[in-house]
């Protein structure tokens, strides 16, 4: 596998141009299932680590898409192997994003729970000290704090 920092994002050729994506879609890949799985273990989004990475790795292949979009670069592959193994593994990383999100949505939501849940025992906390009921009156009974001393 060829390591992140060494992708190219503008080789010379359509087959190396090919080859470079396949890796950087590879490496994507790895990443994303990585965070996958520690989603699925239930840590809050976060505090997991592979974040900086996958964006650092999209914004790579934002830019080679968007190169090609643009047609300062040419995504024709001539060679149909290369071209068959590109369109596969763009396949892979739309199943492995589609599964990164719905993870993250879940990872949101049970944060959305939790937040919730700390504020609704607070409000209960406060709720319970404080001698002013919702109107704003006091629903403590008032006290008599006189002495039996006769003047």
């Amino acid at each position: 596998m060829t390591p992140a920092g060494t992708i190219k994002t503008n080789p010379a050729g359509n087959d190396e141009r090919a080859r470079s994506l396949i890796a950087l879609i590879d490496h994507l890949i790895v990443i994303v299932n990585e965070e996958n799985v520690e989603l699925a273990k239930g840590l809050p989004a976060s505090r997991l680590k592979q974040v900086d990475e996958k964006n650092r790795l999209a914004n790579l292949f934002e830019q080679c898409v968007a190169e090609a979009v643009g047609k300062t670069a040419n995504l024709q592959v001539q060679d149909r192997l290369l071209r068959e193994q590109l369109m596969e593994r763009i396949l892979r990383l739309r199943a492995a994003m589609d599964e990164n999100v719905m993870r993250l949505r879940a990872a949101i939501e049970a944060s959305n729970r939790r937040i919730e849940a700390i504020m609704q025992a607070i409000r209960e906390q406060i709720a319970s000290v404080s001698p002013y009921g919702a109107a704003g009156r006091r629903v403590t009974s008032a006290a008599s704090y006189g002495t039996n001393v006769r003047a």
